[in-house]
């Protein structure tokens, strides 16, 4: 029989430690049956970053690694669109329906990652409320009252 690994509390001690070690490991690499391009790069290091280092294992790793194949490759031909432009002759861009394509596929593998918006940052209406809480707080600003600002 397998042992399941308990959930522990996000605001625990067990919980910081896990944190800091998973930090100390550092990116994840792909699995070595997976191949990334080096342009689809970017994407696969973001994507590592939605998700807590010891919440992947292979399985999810090389379903990742074709999000991100796929999330350069709409990026990709975005960029000749741009350049081809909307219509070649009389006729829309043939790409478009590639992008469009790749678009699905991307929401589709990004659901089963469980890497999408809701899961990674929450509920849209909660969302909301955070922006509503963001904006109160711009508007509120007092110029005699000294607050917190970021230093570039």
């Amino acid at each position: 029989m397998s042992k399941i690994e308990r959930q522990i509390r996000s605001d625990s001690a067990e919980a910081a430690v896990r944190a800091a070690q998973n930090a100390a490991e550092g990116p994840l690499e792909p699995p070595g049956h997976v191949t990334i391009p080096v342009e689809a790069r970017p994407f696969w290091d973001a994507l590592m970053r939605n998700r807590p280092r010891h919440r992947w294992n292979d399985a999810d790793l090389a379903t990742a690694a074709m999000l991100a194949r796929a999330q350069y490759d709409a990026d990709r031909l975005a960029r000749e669109i741009d350049a081809e432009g909307d219509v070649i002759g009389d006729r829309l861009n043939p790409k478009h329906a590639l992008v469009d394509k790749l678009g699905r596929r991307i929401v589709t593998l990004s659901r089963l990652l469980h890497v999408h918006p809701e899961a990674t940052t929450g509920r849209a209406r909660d969302q909301g409320n955070e922006l509503a809480l963001e904006r109160e707080a711009e508007a509120d600003h007092d110029p005699l009252i000294p607050t917190l600002r970021v230093v570039k």
